[in-house]
């Protein structure tokens, strides 16, 4: 078969091994780094992947050959957490952050989540959509070719709709690929304040069976947290949302452990999210159950805390993981997955190969993907993330900058010296 075109000497090709599941314990060690090597690419998709000078197989006088002299190249990356739509901007609690007043207390005086599900109410779908839209940009031009992105910011069925159309359209509109996640079960609104059960049956009975009817989300998410949502009412939600055929995902122990991992494997969720201060019976009862951990060190740093999740501990006691941005205006206000990987390594002790199978093949498995995306395989997606760097270390050693030079989405190029060059 002949490549449309061909991408050659390139100094170091990231390839994740994509063993037919997340890659757990031992296997996050395991990739092959090709050095010297080009990526051939027909009809959008991997058609080879190879050491040295392509063979002349894939060639003909119509193949272009494009010089990547010196680049590191990944699959693109995919951030499998995020909360992208929302109205307004946070920066009001910034100088309480500082002050030390914990994030809990912020959100039980009205702040937090409530500050941002007024702003998010009060914004039209137009408006909502230009800010996710720019956000999504920024996610692109740092390497990020698809994303997960929950709901969370309405808490009634109005704003929870519109913010699930604008991730419908974006899907449609945008380069990188979205799936969309229902997280109703964010916080309790200020108007059902000491009425959480009528809040959840709200939920079970009214906005999950149209989110499903209306075909907007493929997963469903709550907020397991002190003042929140107990262990038992996330089960409510989670066992109703798959028993309408939902995907499932938990905010668990990231503050407070009240049994959110527990509620993970009774109810099979694909990923739990957080684990900040999950215990090592916690980790067994993941890594036994083939749950993947979605960590999110940048939650950590922007609050400010020390309690980064057990990243190394989890992958010794057979968990799989990834890294992931937590994209929010309030505990995590960032668009660069490349930091947050920075992070996992400076903060977490993760190697360079076990961080980027995290935000590749992981990632991959953690949205639903990975027949599609997360490796070099034959016949996926040609997703490509291209480095201004000359080998897997560099990319996470020197931190806190873009590095990414060049991205391509379904075999096209897309971004080009740090901007957008396809819409």
């Amino acid at each position: 078969m002949i490549a449309d075109k061909i991408l050659v000497n390139f100094q170091q090709i990231f390839c994740p091994i994509d063993m037919g599941h997340p890659l757990r314990g031992a296997d996050m060690n395991e990739a092959t780094i090709i050095e010297k090597g080009y990526i051939a690419i027909k009809d959008g998709k991997i058609l080879a992947v190879g050491q040295g000078k392509p063979d002349k197989k894939f060639m003909n006088a119509n193949t272009e050959i494009i010089d990547y002299t010196g680049k590191f190249a990944t699959p693109g990356l995919i951030d499998c957490h995020t909360h992208l739509v929302y109205g307004g901007s946070r920066e009001s609690e910034f100088a309480q952050k500082l002050n030390g007043v914990p994030y809990l207390d912020i959100l039980a005086a009205g702040g937090g989540i409530l500050n941002t599900v007024k702003s998010t109410r009060a914004a039209s779908f137009e408006k909502l959509h230009k800010k996710t839209a720019g956000l999504l940009d920024e996610m692109l031009i740092h390497g990020v070719t698809t994303v997960e992105a929950k709901s969370g910011y309405g808490l009634d069925w109005q704003t929870e709709q519109r913010q699930l159309q604008v991730l419908k359209e974006l899907n449609k509109d945008h380069i990188i690929d979205i799936t969309a996640t229902f997280m109703g079960a964010h916080a309790i609104p200020v108007e059902y304040k000491d009425q959480s059960e009528e809040f959840i049956d709200l939920i079970i009975e009214e906005m999950l069976p149209e989110v499903k009817k209306e075909n907007l989300a493929e997963f469903c998410d709550v907020f397991c947290e002190t003042g929140v949502f107990t262990a038992e009412q996330s089960k409510r939600v989670l066992q109703a949302a798959k028993e309408l055929g939902f995907k499932l995902r938990i905010h668990a122990d990231e503050i407070d452990e009240i049994g959110g991992t527990s509620v993970a494997t009774e109810v099979g969720a694909t990923s739990a999210e957080h684990l900040m201060v999950i215990s090592e019976k916690g980790i067994e009862q993941l890594s036994k159950a083939n749950i993947i951990g979605n960590l999110l060190p940048g939650t950590t740093f922007s609050l400010m805390e020390s309690t980064y999740a057990p990243a190394k501990k989890m992958i010794e006691k057979g968990m799989a993981i990834t890294l992931t941005t937590d994209c929010n205006p309030g505990s995590c206000p960032t668009a660069n997955l490349q930091f947050i990987m920075q992070l996992g390594c400076l903060m977490q002790q993760l190697t360079p190969t076990q961080v980027y199978n995290a935000v590749t093949i992981n990632a991959a498995y953690s949205v639903c993907r990975n027949k599609t995306v997360g490796s070099f395989d034959v016949g996926k997606n040609a997703d490509i993330t291209i480095f201004n760097a000359s080998n897997i270390d560099y990319t996470l050693y020197f931190f806190a900058t873009n590095l990414v030079n060049e991205v391509y989405k379904n075999g096209e190029l897309v971004v080009q010296h740090h901007q957008k060059v396809k819409s």
